[in-house]
């Protein structure tokens, strides 16, 4: 037997202003987005905001359904949608923000199990990483290198 340790590094940022220029405009582009979401079931407002290697910005926000699974997360609308829009160009990093009708959502809000999956998919196609830039409402940020920092062992094509 062997014992192995996963682990990656995260930078938190005590704020939004802490940021660099280009990750604190794609935040702000992802807050925009949270506001158009629709969530009138959860009250959880979520955006994205999609960077690409062509520098296009593409957005998304939580669309839900009373049917649940028919919705779809932000995190999937904008990366489906740069996808779709602009095939083959490198996704370079995704911010991600959320706020609730209920309660202040102040410590970042990561990606559910569909979206990471979804995303992988992505990381692992592209053959590069995918930055995550994560916060709620306010308070700390938090930046990951990759998705698979927080998807160390996915599910991909080679189990096929």
């Amino acid at each position: 037997m062997k014992k192995r340790n996963v682990a990656f590094e995260l930078l938190v940022f005590e704020s939004l202003e802490e940021l660099n220029r280009q990750d604190r405009d794609l935040m702000l582009l992802a807050i925009d987005a949270r506001k158009d979401a629709y969530a009138p079931y959860s009250n959880f407002r979520v955006g994205a905001a999609v960077l690409l290697d062509n520098n296009e910005v593409v957005i998304g926000n939580n669309q839900e359904n009373a049917s649940y699974p028919s919705g779809l997360c932000a995190e999937r609308v904008a990366v489906f949608q740069a996808g779709a829009k602009y095939p083959g160009i490198i996704i370079k990093s995704i911010a991600i923000t959320a706020r609730s009708k209920n309660h202040l959502v102040d410590k970042p809000v990561a990606p559910c199990g569909n979206c990471r999956q979804s995303i992988s998919e992505y990381e692992i196609r592209q053959k590069s990483p995918i930055e995550l830039i994560l916060m709620g409402e306010s308070g700390q940020v938090m930046k990951c290198h990759s998705l698979a920092d927080i998807l160390p062992l996915a599910f991909n094509n080679t189990y096929l």
